[in-house]
């Protein structure tokens, strides 16, 4: 963990759904640790997806976080000052840098540019066009047996296999655009975060973004020694299913539907803290219970 008055974090949710109650845990999460640590919290809204942006998921954004009663230190104070001053729209300057870089060093062994928006793997074969052709995505080509190993403040030493679970992740989209990949990596080294807490299905990023950020110098600040990492449990619905906006039907409304407060946010992570009902009334008791050791977490999941 960094030290306590140089730790950055961010709430870093994408407007594409509602916010489900899994996003909700992971904003108090995400606060209790920069608040306990004396740091300081970044909301960095993902809006490079506009096909999914719609401005009510926007602004449910907000309405959570006032609905849960924690703050942040840097970002939008709403909609409209977000899409004027703070949307990802107006770093694709950065993020096009960063991908001019890329391209740049597609020649050595280390990574590869795969030039177009489908290709196969067999016998090493690729389906290579220009970089300028239109409506092409660029992929990574990362080595079999690519491993990435960092320690999980929750989940303990961690290694993940990325060169099969991601082996050619999207850097740049068809569109033109950054792929999430990219633009998360570029944004966390702006803010200067250090710490992240995410989903444990989120992994797989953290192994693609820490083996893509060691590429560029531009981008290498972003590495295990310096970013602290929290990846908690899913949550899943009554069909053992985890929680997801793309799943969302046109009647759900997100965890503000619910006719409980934001009390059923904080007794859900006291549930994944393994502490006993009665300990969750509020932020104030979370803080208490914060665990000082998270290496008993993921010995008991």
């Amino acid at each position: 963990m960094p030290a306590p008055s140089s730790v950055v974090s961010r709430l870093a949710p994408t407007p594409s759904g509602y916010l489900h109650l899994g996003n909700a845990v992971n904003f108090v999460l995400t606060w209790l640790l920069t608040r306990q640590a004396g740091g300081t919290l970044h909301l960095r809204i993902d809006d490079l997806d506009r096909a999914r942006l719609r401005p009510a998921y926007l602004d449910n954004i907000f309405r959570v976080i006032d609905w849960l009663g924690i703050d942040y230190d840097h970002g939008p104070s709403g909609p409209d000052d977000f899409l004027r001053h703070h949307s990802q729209l107006l770093h694709l300057p950065d993020y096009n840098r960063v991908l001019r870089r890329l391209s740049l060093v597609g020649a050595p062994s280390r990574l590869r540019l795969v030039r177009a928006s489908t290709r196969s793997r067999t016998g090493g074969a690729e389906a290579a066009v220009a970089l300028d052709t239109p409506g092409a995505a660029w992929r990574t080509y990362v080595p079999v047996g690519t491993e990435i190993s960092f320690s999980d403040a929750w989940q303990g030493e961690t290694r993940v296999s990325l060169g099969t679970l991601m082996p050619d992740f999207v850097v740049r989209k068809k569109d033109g655009v950054a792929a999430y990949q990219v633009a998360s990596v570029v944004d966390d080294v702006r803010l200067g975060t250090n710490l992240i807490v995410r989903g444990l299905d989120l992994q797989p990023s953290t192994a693609a973004q820490l083996w893509l950020a060691r590429l560029l110098s531009e981008t290498a600040a972003f590495n295990a020694s310096r970013v602290h990492f929290y990846h908690h449990p899913l949550l899943t619905n009554e069909a053992g299913q985890k929680l997801s906006k793309s799943q969302q039907l046109p009647v759900d409304a997100g965890v503000l539907s619910s006719k409980r407060g934001p009390e059923m946010v904080f007794e859900t992570i006291t549930k994944l803290w393994g502490l006993p009902p009665g300990n969750s009334g509020s932020l104030e008791e979370l803080m208490f219970w914060l665990p000082g050791d998270w290496s008993r977490l993921h010995s008991t999941q």
